[in-house]
């Protein structure tokens, strides 16, 4: 469209290389949607037109004075410009991918949460292992805290408690029963 000779297009960018942001403004407003569905139409992406549309009109407000008209209309121009950014930004995009098909992955991360599950009750557990021992017997705890608990041979577990072999072993047995006895009781639920 032109007035009294003189394409509007023209006019807005001749004022806007003056610094005019108010024309410049007017271009803007008379463009964007063309270059936006222009911009999609090349994407098919509606976050990423609207980044190309914005840096379609950054790049037009930089090069106000050096834009070029096709018949009195900077769309072409626009157009242009929008086209380049989107083949510059689709091969950054490939380059990115080549890339991280380059990297090798990473290994896998064992989830902790299954350790810190098995320590939790490991500790449950010792906690009512240790409940059940303090109930013992006093001659079967002792042992019980010796031989299982301190790993001392049944025969230096004897010769500590100045007592055979035979009644170390025969309080351990004792001992042994009556834990898997009160342990199958309680689930570890409740400790």
């Amino acid at each position: 469209m032109t007035i009294q000779g003189v394409s509007v297009d023209a006019d807005l960018f001749v004022r806007s290389a003056g610094g005019d942001e108010r024309a410049f403004g007017e271009l803007f407003e008379r463009h964007v949607q063309a270059v936006w569905n222009h911009a999609y139409r090349l994407t098919g992406s509606w976050a990423a037109a609207e980044d190309l549309a914005s840096n379609t009109f950054l790049i037009a407000w930089r090069k106000r004075a050096e834009v070029k008209l096709v018949r009195d209309s900077a769309l072409p121009w626009l157009y242009t410009v929008a086209g380049n950014l989107a083949r510059t930004e689709h091969r950054g995009a490939r380059r990115r991918l080549r890339l991280l098909t380059r990297i090798p992955g990473a290994a896998p991360v064992p989830d902790h949460a299954e350790a810190v599950a098995e320590q939790v009750d490991g500790q449950a557990r010792l906690r009512a292992v240790l409940e059940a021992v303090r109930g013992l017997p006093r001659a079967q705890r002792q042992v019980v805290e010796l031989c299982l608990l301190g790993d001392l041979l049944v025969a230096d577990a004897a010769a500590l408690l100045e007592v055979a072999e035979v009644t170390v072993r025969s309080h351990l047995s004792r001992a042994r029963a009556h834990l898997r006895a009160l342990l199958d009781e309680k689930p570890l639920e409740d400790q």
